[in-house]
């Protein structure tokens, strides 16, 4: 009797674990890019709108050389002559909710009356969702501030059951981050994007493709210039992928083509590769700007929403604070040295390098991921330090 029972017990516990796992079953996916086709996929009907680097240097060439060429001709619609103007690009690397402080900065530099227009804007990650509206200048900066000042985190993620996650793509779900995104990226915002692209400005956003642990860059002005029905809905996705946290959100799935075979890419945050970037090293600027007829003054400005030295934390010896402990100080060193990488190019290149963080000296508790208090604070900081003309400083941190 008693085997009897514990045997229906046994049939009755795996049944529901069957049910469970049914229920839990891992996100599927289609097939992926052959490795030797990696540098072959494109975008449905909207090709070479990306680059995969490094093997994609001689789009970044075409690209810039399309772009040169779109300025000169606006320049001569409207009558402008003699030498080509100066030109300045504006980097603003990942960071979460430091993006905050980002935020605070540029709208302090509209205050205080010296913010250029940039001639290219890169972003990753929470620098991605900056961007755009860096890009598109101060008209831009009240929803800038309202972005970065008035969310919480349940308008960029929403928990999933502890159990569930061992089948799931990521810790929480993003969904609330989308539908953001997707509320303030707009059809119009797409259009001035486009009319930008015809003046031969450039926007990039990078993400990582995790199956090929390639990072991509996106040309944005060219998939909002493309006329492509889809465009909107690729840029909103973009954006978001650029800022899916590995393991912590959901990665964004990207339909592809190779020789109209259909595959699809898995990318996730930019910042598993880079916190910060500007233009491949490849591409020798100065030398690039002589050859073209081209030379002309260029300032970099680097917004780094995060602080450069080190911060001192007291670690539980448990397995979870230590990994994150590591983790943290992983993306910390590899912030510095895409700072000293960026630096090394700018010489060569004889651009004016400038780099923002944020003050050693804030110090705001912080309670949570995306915590409004915590944000407001620091968006505070930059704007003040922006709107009084903020100190650039010439040189990586420990040089």
């Amino acid at each position: 009797m008693r085997r009897s029972a514990l045997s229906i017990l046994f049939a009755v516990t795996a049944a529901c674990a069957a049910l469970f796992l049914q229920g839990c079953a891992s996100p599927g996916r289609q097939k992926a890019v052959p490795a030797e086709a990696t540098f072959k996929a494109e975008i449905p009907g909207m090709p070479g709108v990306r680059y995969v680097m490094p093997e994609d240097m001689p789009a970044v060439f075409r690209d810039a050389q399309e772009a040169l060429a779109a300025e000169l001709k606006a320049r001569a619609d409207t009558g402008a002559t003699g030498p080509l103007p100066p030109v300045s690009f504006l980097a603003v690397s990942g960071g979460g909710d430091n993006g905050a402080y980002g935020a605070g900065l540029l709208n302090g530099w509209t205050a205080a009356g010296t913010r250029p227009e940039f001639k290219l804007v890169t972003g990753i990650s929470t620098g991605a969702l900056i961007a755009p509206f860096a890009f598109l200048g101060p008209r831009y900066d009240d929803v800038l501030r309202k972005f970065y000042t008035s969310i919480t985190s349940d308008d960029i993620l929403e928990e999933r059951n502890k159990l569930s996650v061992l089948f799931q793509d990521g810790l929480a779900d993003n969904a609330p981050l989308k539908r953001l995104v997707r509320k303030v990226v707009t059809a119009e915002m797409l259009k001035e994007i486009a009319s930008e692209h015809a003046k031969g400005r450039v926007l990039f956003v990078a993400t990582t493709n995790i199956d090929a642990r390639r990072p991509v860059v996106w040309n944005m002005t060219k998939i909002a210039a493309s006329g492509h029905p889809d465009s909107l809905e690729l840029f909103q996705e973009i954006l978001v992928a650029s800022a899916a946290i590995p393991g912590a959100f959901p990665p964004t799935m990207f339909d592809v083509e190779v020789d109209g075979q259909p595959y699809q890419e898995m990318h996730v945050d930019g910042g598993a590769f880079s916190q910060v970037f500007v233009y491949p090293a490849a591409l020798e600027l100065k030398k690039v700007g002589i050859e073209a007829g081209a030379d002309r003054g260029r300032t970099l400005y680097i917004i780094r929403n995060s602080k450069v030295m080190p911060d001192w934390s007291q670690v539980e010896r448990k397995t979870l604070p230590i990994i994150g402990r590591a983790i943290a100080s992983l993306i910390q060193t590899q912030g510095i040295g895409d700072l000293y990488r960026i630096y090394a190019i700018s010489q060569r290149d004889e651009v004016d390098f400038n780099l923002a963080y944020i003050p050693e000296s804030f110090n705001a508790p912080h309670k949570e991921e995306f915590d409004t208090a915590y944000m407001r604070a620091l968006f505070d900081v930059g704007y003040e330090q922006a709107s009084k003309g903020y100190p650039w400083v010439k040189r990586p941190p420990g040089m």
